[in-house]
């Protein structure tokens, strides 16, 4: 009788473990995402940082290189949402101002879909009324508070870990060769090198993009330009969502302001001509391809983020890809996710 030929695959149970695993930690971003959000945005703020804080550690004493990292990440911070405020708070006093306009283009719009038989009549007086719109302010105001605190959290995050960072790689570095050590210690630097040159072309391409649609809208005639600008630098920082917020807005005041369906389709190809122009042809060739991954996982990252921690998850997103497909790069038992996911030990960014 012929013995029984054993199965020399391996055990299905690694596999199912891992999988587990993977779950379990998505689970707990999405219910603890007070307490994961901010430590993943402070780690991509320290991996900005951390070059500018080794240079003045050389030049002052440690302490005082971390005092002036932070207040130069303060500064930034402050000008970033202030110039966002700004522009917000300009076209939110635009539109009430104007709220007759609005409403009588609701009304031409529901008579016509009215007439189509998809009725519509009332839910103006439902919703937009002065309890809307105090809701609204309640709402942003619980958002503007929320902010605050997320960004104080951040902040010491980001103290803490500028002072760790040394230590922390020097712990790393004694792993031996081969080891998951070593892939942290390889990884997170060229991740940090990568994260860097991710936010550097986007800052780029943001502020080409803003000052495009300042000059398009002010050509075309369209009020608040300056705005319109501002707002599409500081939204392309969120890939796909961003941008398409963008082009709506302008669009929709477009159409508002000059009263036809030309002027505002005009507008809008223009607009989306230049996102197509900055975004997909000028930002691929500038970033080149250590930063090469598939617009689906682009696009999975951005709407899986924003699942998991709404308009700050959007932001992320694209990042947290990078960090997981360039560290999975340096260890045996997870190339393969970054072999399918298109970015491998190869390609390496600059820093």
């Amino acid at each position: 009788m012929n013995e029984p030929i054993s199965n020399p695959g391996r055990s299905p149970v690694p596999a199912m473990v891992g999988i587990c695993a993977v779950i379990l930690i998505i689970a707990a971003m999405y219910w603890a995402q007070n307490v994961f959000a901010p430590i993943t945005f402070a780690l991509l703020i320290i991996a900005m940082l951390w070059p500018f804080q080794r240079a003045m550690q050389a030049r002052m004493p440690q302490l005082l290189a971390l005092l002036l990292c932070l207040v130069v990440t303060v500064i930034v911070m402050t000008i970033f949402t202030s110039l966002l405020a700004w522009s917000l708070s300009r076209v939110g006093r635009y539109v009430l101002s104007d709220t007759a306009r609005f409403q009588t283009m609701y009304s031409e719009l529901a008579e016509w879909l009215e007439g189509r038989g998809i009725v519509v009549s009332g839910l103006w007086e439902q919703h937009f009324n002065a309890g809307w719109i105090i809701r609204i302010v309640q709402q942003v105001s619980g958002r503007l508070n929320t902010t605050l605190t997320f960004s104080l959290v951040v902040l010491i995050y980001v103290m803490l870990g500028l002072l760790e960072v040394g230590d922390v790689g020097r712990k790393l570095k004694r792993f031996k060769a081969g080891s998951v050590g070593e892939a942290l210690f390889i990884g997170s630097g060229e991740t940090a090198a990568k994260l860097r040159r991710y936010m550097m072309v986007r800052t780029l391409m943001s502020i080409m993009t803003g000052v495009l649609v300042w000059g398009l809208t002010y050509a075309a005639g369209l009020s608040l330009s300056a705005e319109w600008g501002v707002i599409a630098f500081a939204l392309n920082y969120i890939p796909v969502i961003g941008p398409l917020f963008a082009t709506v807005l302008p669009t929709l005041f477009a159409i508002a302001q000059f009263e036809t369906w030309q002027a505002a389709v005009f507008v809008f190809v223009c607009l989306n001509l230049i996102q197509f122009l900055v975004g997909s042809y000028l930002e691929p060739r500038i970033a080149g391809n250590a930063l090469s991954i598939s617009p689906v996982l682009v696009l999975f990252a951005v709407f899986f983020g924003t699942f998991l921690w709404g308009i700050a998850g959007a932001f992320i997103g694209v990042p947290i890809v990078i960090a997981i497909v360039t560290i999975s790069a340096h260890h045996e038992s997870s190339r393969w996710i970054a072999d399918i996911l298109g970015v491998g030990v190869g390609d390496t960014a600059e820093g």
